[in-house]
């Protein structure tokens, strides 16, 4: 099997994988609440990544990468995934699946924006119309396609909907500065993770899960949502010959996504969802047109 072969194989293994994400969300939902699922979840992740790393006998690049930047790797791991899984689970648990994941995926709209101040560029006009384009249909989700009322199905579930684009920008802004392995350094933030994951677990909640159903789920969002789906993709993203070719799989996620939710959760379509989404993918795709923007997971 050629590399490209193998490659197309892994990244449309990878989205589908992430396909399932919001959908996993709420089903955990209903078992944990955010804090518990962060933790469990978290560790999960952490344990997956650290066994991928080992198997590819990489664990010598864990201990010399911690210990050249261990403030930069605490610092990546207290973005993603703790502050990041915090404010997006937040988000799910107060909105519908398919807002909630529909709007999460404007986050590369939001890089553009956040490397303005950061990273000192300059917007220009593509940018701008990209982020019209993408807010426009973030509005028109929100409020099921009755912009100009203004009434949202949970403002603050929009909030923080909109609030994990911009924590997941800024980590890829941090993240830019970051030359070693992308498996070895996820597994990195992870494992530094969940020390602090469990302990905001125990201060505003429980470590129970209330039986198999809610451990089950967390572990399904550990792995396929957050840890061997980034493996899955990133040796895709080795093994192609075209890095933007199996980059623009992942614009067949929400699509298969919202199957998932129709079919799984029972949510009912709302028809400003396709059409919020009909101009929030042309804004990604013209903002990444015009300065590629590293491509998210989920």
């Amino acid at each position: 099997m050629s590399n490209d072969r193998k490659a197309l194989l892994l990244g449309l293994s990878a989205v589908l994988l992430w396909s399932t994400a919001a959908t996993a969300f709420k089903l955990a939902l209903r078992e944990l609440d955010v804090f518990q699922l962060v933790a469990w979840s978290v560790t999960a992740s952490a344990v997956a990544l650290l066994a991928i790393v080992w198997l590819q006998g990489r664990q010598g690049l864990l201990w010399s990468s911690l210990r050249a930047r261990p403030g930069f790797f605490l610092l990546l791991g207290a973005i993603n995934p703790l502050l990041y899984y915090l404010v997006l689970l937040h988000a799910y648990d107060l909105l519908p699946a398919q807002q909630a994941q529909t709007i999460n995926y404007t986050w590369a709209i939001t890089l553009a924006l956040l490397a303005v101040p950061l990273l000192g560029q300059r917007l220009g006009r593509r940018d701008l119309l990209a982020a019209a384009l993408g807010y426009s249909g973030v509005v028109i989700i929100a409020t099921e396609g009755q912009p100009l009322a203004m009434n949202f199905t949970s403002l603050p579930g929009v909030a923080l909907a909109l609030g994990s684009t911009l924590v997941w920008a800024l980590y890829w802004v941090l993240n830019t500065r970051n030359r070693g392995d992308p498996v070895v350094s996820l597994c990195l933030n992870f494992i530094l993770a969940v020390p602090a994951a469990w302990l905001v677990c125990l201060i505003f909640s429980t470590a129970a899960t209330g039986g198999w159903r809610g451990l089950s789920a967390a572990l399904y969002v550990g792995l396929f949502e957050m840890g061997i789906t980034f493996a899955l993709w990133s040796s895709a993203l080795r093994l192609a010959s075209s890095v933007a070719r199996i980059g623009n799989l992942i614009f067949l996620s929400p699509m298969f996504s919202l199957v998932l939710i129709a079919t799984v959760l029972g949510e009912a379509i709302h028809p400003a969802t396709l059409v919020g989404l009909a101009l929030i993918i042309p804004g990604v795709l013209l903002q990444q047109a015009g300065s590629p923007a590293p491509r998210r997971e989920g």
